[in-house]
């Protein structure tokens, strides 16, 4: 697929094509669990949806593909279920921690 390209000639940064292991995936997500903007972690979470490929991640969700998009949306207010839901169907865990 070929990248669009800005005026400048500068293809825009896509993370998805840097998340192709577990490891660098747990770092991204937790990096942006770090940021008080809820959308930050929103980003992160469709940046690995994207990674594995959206449909499958919406099927093994059990949500549609629209939905998935929806939910993952800038400013969505997203159920804990559907966040749970999306988190299992990646593969990742939610940790607690003391600092």
């Amino acid at each position: 697929m070929a990248k669009r390209k800005s005026r400048l000639g500068i293809a825009p940064f896509d993370a998805a094509e840097y998340l192709d292991n577990e490891e660098v995936i747990a770092e991204y997500l937790s990096a942006a669990l770090e940021d008080s903007n809820p959308d930050v972690f929103l980003q992160a979470v469709a940046d690995v949806a994207k990674a594995r490929g959206f449909s499958e991640v919406a099927k093994d969700a059990g949500l549609g593909r629209e939905s998935l998009y929806k939910a993952l949306a800038p400013g969505a207010k997203i159920r804990y279920e559907t966040v749970r839901k999306l988190l299992d169907s990646l593969g990742v865990r939610l940790t607690v921690t003391t600092p």
